[in-house]
């Protein structure tokens, strides 16, 4: 698989998925608990898997943020900024902080290179890495403890030379967006002049209940993908997510698809979606084991997947959604 990043044609080697942002790395404005924090970042133990991606122990790697993407992250994480779930010590004074740190992004350059060395001086299992360059701080400014993972690209360029490409993702607590999103939709639902049991259909469409799923069962009554036909086993997911429909679109059964869950969890979340001639498009942010553990193949065409209708849905998930 191959990306094209500023021009420049990258060959993608394997990708590292997740490593969670702890409390302990983080400036001290963003921290939940106490101390400053620490310079050092935990990649994970000490293990064949992290050596075949960063190297053998003593590395030395260069790496790249894209100024895009920390924007994305920002908005992505801006509720948890303005209406703070956790304790922070500073919770009063994050709203000002979104605003000063938006800015410093907008004002950097498009790639924002650093360099990662691995901490071999510290005893034990676990891996740690630290850099003194300036992107790298960014990382520990930026990012809010727990709710916040790091994810890289492996690549290799065209003169042979290899770089990691780091992305700031949000995770809040397994759902996709803050509760105050889901929050303020539903007060919105509650205010319109609407009869009660649609209102509550609306709300129900959520988590594929009510209407929304009978409807959607009658158009779609199996996986396309896995052809399983038992409805207990079966979600019905939005394709535009609900908190980003309008009424109409919350419970429009061309607004989804029936998939089983571990699909379902890919498809919610970006790691996979659709063409119009239903092809399916793997994430690079997927490594290439979890992909052959999922056996999940890029461009592999599903016949069964039901995209009459459903298209300008799915042009909205592969812009917005699509972990690309």
């Amino acid at each position: 698989m191959t990306t094209t990043i500023l021009n420049h044609s990258y060959f993608i080697l394997d990708a590292k998925e997740k490593i969670t942002i702890a409390d302990s790395f983080v400036h001290r404005s963003n921290k939940i608990g106490t101390g400053n924090g620490e310079a050092k970042f935990y990649l994970g133990n000490d293990n064949t898997e992290l050596h075949s991606f960063f190297g053998e122990r003593g590395f030395h790697i260069r790496g790249f943020l894209l100024k895009k993407d920390l924007l994305r992250y920002l908005e992505d994480v801006k509720n948890e900024y303005l209406f703070p779930e956790q304790e922070y010590i500073n919770k009063t004074k994050l709203p000002e902080l979104w605003e000063k740190r938006r800015k410093k992004v907008s004002e950097l350059e498009d790639i924002i290179w650093f360099t990662l060395e691995d901490q071999i001086q510290i005893q034990g299992s676990r891996v740690y890495v630290k850099s003194s360059d300036t992107a790298y701080d960014l990382i520990r400014e930026l990012s809010l403890p727990n709710i916040t993972y790091i994810a890289s690209l492996k690549l290799l360029s065209e003169t042979d030379e290899t770089f990691y490409y780091f992305r700031l993702f949000v995770d809040y607590f397994d759902e996709n967006h803050h509760s105050i999103e889901i929050q303020c939709q539903e007060e919105a639902i509650e205010a319109e002049d609407l009869p009660l049991e649609q209102k509550k259909q609306l709300v129900s469409a959520r988590s594929g209940q009510g209407k929304y799923r009978k409807a959607l069962l009658e158009e779609c009554p199996f996986c396309p993908i896995t052809i399983v036909a038992d409805d207990r086993l079966l979600i019905a997911s939005h394709i535009k997510p609900w908190v980003a429909s309008n009424d109409k679109e919350k419970v429009d059964p061309k607004n989804g698809f029936m998939l089983t869950p571990t699909y379902d969890f890919l498809f919610d979340r970006g790691f996979i979606t659709f063409t119009d001639d239903k092809k399916m498009n793997v994430s690079p942010w997927l490594s290439k084991m979890t992909c052959s553990r999922l056996n999940l193949v890029p461009d592999k065409k599903y016949d069964m997947l039901p995209v009459e209708g459903r298209t300008d849905y799915l042009a909205y998930h592969r812009e917005n959604i699509f972990k690309k």
